[in-house]
């Protein structure tokens, strides 16, 4: 049982999101929506095959009645892309749990039993890299969870942090240095943008922002640059891929999309001198 004694259900095939050996992946699944997602710019590529022995990218996803098998639109791409991807499902989950911090420290205790795995009698034990940081993510109340490990409920092992139409849920802590990916639809009624972008504001850099235009709660979900962008972002921040960072703009932008990286507007001559951002 995780430490506040709400069971953590597996998706129950484990190896269906495994991808090579050294990165991974935790997820439920977006809610149902009758709202057809906007038309794809592209279809998603087929990911490069990674190099093993790099660390998980915990994806984490929660919302109520989700399920891991409603996020395959983002667990396979990952998977395909060299991350580890267990999918446990949080039975039972409540606005409560995300308020008051169970579901973030809950995470954390995924995170910590996923790296248990490189020591422990299991396929992946030595394939870890335990030393580069994690990666997680959510849409909804994951988006809010995953806030949550930014700020008020700390984890500093994460390197990666992508929250998905989130409300902000604290002052950015100090002891979390994650490259840190937005994304939002303009017209979403359940989670305010205004509170994304506050959350936004306050974090330091590595950020940025993709913002749907036109588009509500959950219905960029599955979109390709959704997907494009989240791996891409995830290969960067984890495995040091610049060839990832470098596809980072072309991945997000379309005419009903708007990419964001303020920190270019101050020092862009610098950064593209170190080849730090595209």
């Amino acid at each position: 049982m995780p430490p506040h004694g709400r069971e953590l259900r597996p998706s129950g095939s484990r190896s269906a999101y495994a991808g090579t050996p050294g990165a991974a992946a935790v997820a439920g699944g977006p809610p149902t929506s009758t709202t057809p997602p906007p038309a794809p710019r592209a279809a998603p590529r087929s990911p490069t095959p990674c190099r093993p022995r790099r660390l998980p990218g915990l994806r984490v996803h929660a919302r109520f009645s989700s399920s891991p098998q409603n996020s395959l639109a983002i667990i396979r791409p990952l998977a395909e892309a060299g991350f580890i991807a267990p999918a446990p499902h949080f039975a039972n989950l409540s606005g409560q749990d995300v308020y008051n911090g169970n579901q973030s420290k809950d995470v954390s205790e995924v995170i910590t039993r996923t790296l248990a795995l490189n020591t422990a009698g299991d396929p992946l034990a030595g394939h870890i890299n335990t030393a580069v940081g994690v990666g997680v993510s959510g849409h909804s109340m994951g988006g809010m969870t995953t806030h949550g490990l930014l700020t008020a409920w700390p984890d500093a092992r994460i390197t990666a942090a992508i929250p998905m139409s989130c409300v902000g849920m604290g002052n950015p802590s100090p002891s979390v240095r994650a490259k840190v990916l937005f994304t939002h639809g303009d017209r979403d009624g359940t989670s305010p943008i205004s509170s994304a972008r506050q959350a936004y504001r306050e974090l330091p850099a590595a950020k940025a922002f993709l913002t749907f235009r036109g588009a509500g709660h959950s219905n960029y979900f599955g979109d390709s640059r959704t997907v494009n962008t989240f791996v891409d972002w995830m290969r960067w921040s984890l495995y040091g891929d610049t060839a990832a960072r470098d596809r980072l703009r072309s991945d997000a932008t379309s005419s009903t999309t708007t990419w964001e990286r303020p920190e270019l507007r101050s020092s862009y001559a610098r950064l593209r001198t170190r080849a730090h951002w595209p």
